[in-house]
């Protein structure tokens, strides 16, 4: 049976219906792929520029957070050297104040000549030598001489041995020191410094961890004493 051009045409309709509408399906299946896509490759860029975000700022709280511990232990060393020094200021006062001390002994001549025989005779025991030379401040010949004289027998009586005794009548120790004196062997090469300075500053020495001690207190985190 023959189609008449009616049925033709419907065909033609029913066809391009169904090819129209297999078309949008198509272009809704593409549409929605790339929506798929575009929202996938979206999330992945904010994901990215999240995480370089966060590394940035992690990266800048840790560069702030080093700055500060710089800045901490610079300033915990600036206050420790300043109470280092505080503390040595406070030593070196104490010392120069010993020394003024030390001067007024020198101006009571009954203390100063019984301290001139012990230094006097502690510096020919130090030798051990038959002849010496002792150096003095020029006000102390006469006073350094009778230490001589009344130290020469003792010295002679524990040793067994004789000594000479020359005072340098030449060069003189200086006349702003505290006092003492400096005693030499024969040849000049070898001295004991027992002047009223060089005495204190070797008790300073010896003596210095326990005035640290009594005037600061102990360092906890020292072990060993010197």
């Amino acid at each position: 049976m023959a189609l008449t051009d009616a049925d033709v045409q419907k065909q033609i309709k029913h066809m391009m219906a169904f090819i129209e509408q297999e078309a949008r399906e198509k272009v809704e299946e593409i549409d929605a792929k790339a929506e798929e896509e575009f929202n996938i490759e979206k999330g992945r860029l904010v994901q990215t520029q999240r995480v370089k975000i966060m590394e940035y700022y992690e990266k800048k709280e840790k560069q702030i957070e080093q700055h500060k511990k710089i800045q901490m232990s610079n300033l915990m060393n600036q206050a420790r050297l300043k109470v280092l020094k505080a503390r040595d200021d406070m030593i070196m006062d104490l010392l120069s104040e010993a020394r003024q001390r030390l001067g007024e002994i020198a101006k009571d001549p009954a203390r100063y000549s019984t301290l001139l025989e012990g230094l006097v005779l502690q510096g020919f025991y130090r030798l051990l030598e038959p002849k010496v030379t002792i150096r003095c401040r020029q006000q102390d010949v006469e006073m350094v001489q009778a230490a001589v004289n009344k130290t020469i027998p003792i010295y002679k009586e524990a040793v067994k041995s004789n000594i000479v005794v020359r005072i340098d009548q030449e060069r003189f120790l200086p006349t702003e020191i505290c006092g003492g004196v400096e005693v030499y062997n024969d040849n000049g090469k070898i001295k004991v410094s027992n002047t009223l300075e060089s005495r204190i500053e070797l008790i300073a020495q010896q003596m210095m961890p326990e005035i640290r001690v009594n005037l600061f207190g102990a360092n906890p985190n020292r072990k060993f004493m010197d």
